[in-house]
């Protein structure tokens, strides 16, 4: 069914390539990828650790609140509000942010913490819920409801925190790379400027670096250099960015009202007449075609993601490759997957032009080489016949019915991730609903943006609803760890 839906929005989907010389253009970048310049990025340093400082200071309050609220998930209120913030990209909350506090770090720190703090929260829950249940039962007749939490439920969650962590401090720097095609003077603002003036050895150094820091993580990300880590990020953050208070108070009381609501003395017929006519006025024109695109592209791009990931865990699953075989399949998962989706369809659009056709490809390969990275290492602790037939049919008869409901489990988990990209990703000039809130912001219509910055998360919890609900009729479950 999600095929044959994929396939009818290919009819749909604006797919056009309209670039002038798209080959020319890719001579340019391969020339670029193997003479990358590390010297043309004027204070280079600065930008990669101010990147470390916003996604560690982020992801750092995201934890902490996201652990609390974890706590009180059962609670539907809860739930709702976690669903509903991390419905919201960071980047469209980095936008949000731009206009109450400028280009301070507190702009940068909150839009990866509030949309963060909701994920923690929901997989935090999750952990815990599926945690062993025996020591809990073991525990002496009249003890606290704390003391069995920290001494009998905590300790058999918190490994699955700490991997779930990192995992969530690799997306954090990629959302804080992100944020610098925003203004914020991360690495994401020097690879835009060398985008648009066509300096690709610039760029190929900036995503070398990018890459390091993040296939190194596992070496300098220690606990006991935490404490330290935090206090070096709060000490790296950019300085001299004053808040406006004035500005703070303005979009709160005014720039985010309705237009015919701020123009007008008093509510009365009129007013609600004129409000109507700007709701109708937006839906038909904006929301409704940027909504359609929206959902287009995310069924096209879960399937693509799908099949990608499919043709992609063999590369490292050393059932189908030797070391060598797997140490280069580890490479192009590790550069798929760490790549931004932002700045994958960035490329792909100099490419083929403002279509759907980049974000299709960036969507599918990204989230293709997460799962794929996932059910590849899944299927190094699997055991095989000595009998086992080989290649293809060893694939298509014995590996891949065996993985295939894991496949499925992470691929509908990714279903709301990959709502989440699509919507942003009109901020490239693809008509998804990002186009139009971009736009709003552009025209300084604070009050349009919001109404689609909200339809936008109603779409995400929507999705996700549904995606939990196949999930459960499917008997279907994702390694939260790794999730």
């Amino acid at each position: 069914m999600f095929v044959a839906i994929a396939v009818l929005g290919l009819f749909l989907a604006d797919l056009e390539i309209i670039g002038a010389d798209p080959w020319s253009e890719f001579g340019r970048m391969a020339l670029g990828a193997v003479t990358p310049d590390f010297t043309a990025t004027d204070r280079l340093f600065d930008a990669v650790l101010q990147t470390l400082a916003f996604a560690i200071l982020g992801v750092a309050v995201a934890n902490v609140f996201g652990f609390a609220l974890a706590l009180a998930f059962h609670y539907r209120f809860v739930r709702v509000g976690c669903a509903f913030i991390r419905a919201i990209h960071e980047l469209f909350w980095a936008l949000i942010f731009l206009q109450i506090f400028g280009l301070s770090p507190l702009t940068g720190i909150l839009a990866i913490a509030i949309p963060y703090a909701g994920i923690i929260a929901k997989v935090y829950s999750e952990i815990l819920e599926e945690a062993d249940p025996a020591p809990a039962r073991a525990a002496p007749s009249g003890s606290g409801a704390i003391s069995i939490f920290l001494f009998a439920r905590l300790p058999d969650a918190w490994v699955h925190f700490k991997h779930y962590s990192l995992y969530r401090l690799e997306c954090g720097l990629r959302s804080s790379a992100v944020l610098g095609f925003v203004g914020l003077p991360t690495l994401g603002f020097h690879l835009d400027s060398a985008f648009k003036q066509g300096s690709y050895s610039e760029v190929s150094a900036l995503l070398i670096l990018f890459y390091i820091i993040i296939a190194t993580m596992r070496y300098w990300v220690h606990k006991r250099l935490l404490p330290a880590y935090l206090i070096a990020a709060v000490i790296a953050l950019p300085s001299g960015v004053s808040i406006s208070m004035t500005n703070v108070v303005r979009f709160f009381t005014e720039d985010i009202l309705p237009h015919p609501i701020r123009v007008a003395e008093s509510i009365d017929g009129a007013v609600l007449e004129k409000l109507w006519d700007w709701i109708a006025n937006l839906l038909i024109t904006q929301a409704v075609p940027g909504a359609f695109n929206t959902i287009v592209l995310t069924m096209i791009a879960l399937v693509g993601a799908g099949a990608c990931a499919l043709a992609m865990f063999p590369l490292i699953s050393p059932k189908f490759f030797g070391k060598k075989g797997r140490t280069i399949g580890h490479v192009l998962l590790v550069v798929a997957r760490s790549t931004p989706e932002y700045i994958l369809a960035y490329v792909f659009l100099q490419l083929w032009g403002p279509s759907m056709a980049p974000a299709i490809v960036a969507l599918s390969l990204h989230n293709g080489a997460i799962i794929g990275h996932l059910i590849g290492r899944h299927t190094e602790s699997m055991a095989t016949r000595s009998d086992s037939p080989k290649g293809l049919n060893l694939y298509g008869y014995e590996i891949l019915p065996r993985v295939y409901p894991q496949f499925l489990a992470f691929l509908f988990y990714r279903w709301e991730v990959i709502m989440r990209e699509t919507a942003i990703l009109g901020i490239l000039g693809i008509p998804t609903l990002g186009f139009y809130i971009d736009s709003a912001f552009a025209d300084i219509r604070y009050d349009r943006a919001l109404v689609l910055i909200l339809l936008t998360a109603f779409l995400n919890i929507g999705v996700d609803a549904l995606s939990r609900r196949i999930r459960y009729r499917l008997r279907l479950k994702t390694t939260l760890n790794h999730a």
